[in-house]
């Protein structure tokens, strides 16, 4: 289930190097991803096991302080709505600003858990400062330094006592689907297409989250769950179209399904918000469609489909192998073909291909194509096998794993694709020693 920890304050407080700090001093896997918005970014981390998103609710550096101050309250009231805890950052460098005061006061109303961080406290000369920030009314200040660490162990160690347990699975292999894209792209057009007017169809099931909600699709031979995402919930009291609503929710819908529906704006072409989400989804190892809608609205001629494609493959790869579906969620065009790829997507998904099959297949790669030697080692891998995950992943074992580099990874996943259909779905190879 997704968890969330948001970092709000006001800008130059060091929101950015504390959100490097969690997501890559434990070797988690490193989600920084830029382009959302300008100075938006989110990522995973992992503290003693327990896995969260993080979300930097970034800093406005233009207009007056006047709207200056209105912006970061509306992401702070956005971070209130959609976080599970939230690590509200000041700056003991200046003591506490008049922003500080007002987004205490927002948080103190929120009734979510706050952790108030006081950075910058670099030497213990600093630590008596740091108190200073109890007339905040937050509580006890956590003293911290983004830049060097110290002070963040305890941050973590009593975020992650009231983050939500990660839930119990729903007792249904239906495969879980979710529209996802920028804000105004049709998804509430797309799910109301799908489930028609026959009401019958749709059986509300409780999520695997204290928030999702899921939406059964039974028709046509097709039996899924769509998770409820942006716009299908109660209306915000933020404005839908906030870019950093549209990530949170982005990440929650993502993280909760297994074959993700990312819609493009065909009148728009694929901006780098299409690119964060994808690769969010590519990421968190989700089956993947693409969605071009509004394709109605497009002047076309013979080549206009074509290039679009190819436009859009480009701007993801190396990761290439999905369906690109065009259609029109208003118009219903196309529509039953999007049934018919969430299937394979899924299927794909689950595939289990046998050891002997897989080796026959591969062995053959590595006669083509040994990898290249190196400092005079050559590289012999000798077996491969499926791992059981919850998507595609692979084992090579071979005598210098250490050695084996980036192009020929991806040499062996096209090879991987080539013989076994993966069509929408990652896949992930680990090189092991024999």
């Amino acid at each position: 289930m997704s968890r969330i920890v948001a970092i709000v304050g006001r800008p130059n407080v060091g929101k950015s190097t504390l959100f490097n700090r969690l997501t890559q001093s434990r070797q988690a896997i490193v989600d920084e991803e830029s382009g959302v918005t300008r100075d938006r970014i989110y990522g995973k981390a992992d503290w003693n096991g327990i896995t969260f998103s993080v979300i930097d609710t970034g800093g406005y550096v233009e207009g007056s302080d006047d709207i200056f101050e209105e912006e970061i309250n509306k992401q702070v009231l956005v971070a209130i709505e959609e976080a599970d805890a939230i690590i509200f950052l000041t700056d003991v460098t200046t003591g506490v600003h008049d922003l500080d005061k007002s987004v205490a006061s927002l948080l103190r109303k929120s009734g979510k858990k706050i952790f108030l961080a006081v950075n910058k406290v670099d030497n213990n000369s600093l630590i008596s400062a740091a108190f200073e920030f109890y007339e905040l009314g937050l509580g006890n200040p956590y003293p911290l330094s983004s830049l060097n660490g110290s002070g963040t162990g305890e941050l973590l160690d009593d975020i992650v006592k009231v983050l939500p347990p990660a839930g119990v699975e729903e007792e249904t292999e239906l495969p879980r689907v979710a529209i996802v894209g920028r804000p105004n792209v049709g998804k509430s057009s797309l799910l109301n297409s799908l489930l028609g007017e026959e009401r019958n169809i749709v059986t509300p099931l409780a999520g695997t989250t204290r928030d999702s909600i899921y939406t059964r699709y039974n028709k046509f031979n097709h039996d899924f769950l769509l998770v409820d995402t942006a716009g299908l919930r109660k209306k915000s009291r933020i404005k839908n179209d906030i870019e950093f609503y549209s990530v949170m929710r982005a990440v929650k819908a993502v993280e909760n399904s297994d074959v993700c529906l990312l819609m493009v704006d065909a009148t728009r072409g694929i901006e780098s918000q299409d690119i964060s989400i994808f690769s969010l989804i590519q990421r968190n190892n989700k089956g993947m469609i693409v969605l071009v809608n509004k394709w109605d609205l497009v002047k076309k001629d013979s080549n206009t489909a074509k290039l679009f494609e190819e436009e859009i493959r480009k701007r993801t790869a190396p990761f290439t192998d999905y369906d690109i579906l065009f259609i029109s969620a208003i118009n219903k065009q196309r529509i039953h073909k999007i049934l018919e790829c969430i299937e394979k997507v899924n299927n794909n998904r689950k595939k289990r291909i046998p050891t002997s099959e897989l080796n026959e297949a591969m062995q053959e790669a590595f006669r083509a194509y040994p990898p290249p030697a190196v400092r005079g080692k050559n590289i012999k891998i000798k077996y491969v096998t499926q791992l059981p995950s919850y998507s595609p992943a692979f084992a090579f074992f071979c005598n210098y794993p250490q050695y084996i580099k980036e192009p020929y990874k991806r040499y062996l996943e096209n090879r991987l694709r080539e013989n076994f259909d993966f069509t929408g779905v990652p896949i992930k190879i680990f090189f092991r020693k024999k």
